[in-house]
C-alpha cells in the first residue's frame, strides 16, 4: 500500500509526458505532410513551411519539461502522501490532455497556412502568428503544472 502513491503520481507523469509528446508526433506530421503538398507547387517554401511545422512540437517539449519538474519532486518525497501523488496524477492528466488536443489543434491551422502559401498567398507571418493562439493553452497548462505541483 505504501507504494501507491508513487504509482498514481508516476501514472500521471507517464500519462503527460506520453500525451504530449504524441500530440506533437501528430502535429509536426500533419505540417509535415501540408509541406509536402505543397512543395510540389512551390520548391522554395521549404524554409518557411519547415518553421510552421515545428510550432506543434513544442508541446512535447512542455510535457517533459513538467515530466522532469515532477520526477525532481517524487525523488525528493521519501513518504509521499496519496494527496501528493492525486496532485502530480491530475496534473499529468490535464497536461497531457491539452498538450496533446493543442499541438493536433495548432497543427490543423499551420497546415491551412502552408496550404494558401502554395497557392501564392502571402500567409506566412500570418499563421506564425495565429499558430501561437493554441500554443497559449499549452504555456498556460504547463505554467499551472508548474504551480500545481507539491512542494
Amino acid at each position: 500500500m505504501e507504494q501507491l502513491p508513487f504509482f498514481l503520481a508516476y501514472t500521471g507523469m507517464g500519462i503527460m509526458l506520453a500525451a504530449a509528446c504524441i500530440g506533437s508526433a501528430f502535429g509536426v506530421t500533419i505540417g509535415g505532410n501540408a509541406t509536402i503538398g505543397a512543395l510540389k507547387k512551390n520548391p522554395d517554401l521549404f524554409g518557411s513551411a519547415m518553421i510552421l511545422c515545428a510550432l506543434p512540437s513544442t508541446q512535447g517539449l512542455y510535457g517533459f519539461a513538467a515530466f522532469f519538474l515532477a520526477l525532481g519532486k517524487v525523488k525528493v518525497m521519501e513518504a509521499m502522501t496519496i494527496n501528493e501523488s492525486l496532485a502530480i496524477l491530475a496534473v499529468g492528466i490535464a497536461l497531457g490532455i491539452v498538450g496533446f488536443y493543442s499541438a493536433i489543434k495548432q497543427a490543423s491551422l499551420v497546415a491551412n497556412g502552408i496550404n494558401e502559401m502554395a497557392n501564392g498567398n502571402d500567409v506566412f507571418g500570418k499563421t506564425l502568428i495565429l499558430g501561437v493562439f493554441p500554443e497559449l493553452y499549452a504555456i498556460l497548462a504547463f505554467a499551472a503544472a508548474f504551480l500545481a505541483l507539491p512542494a
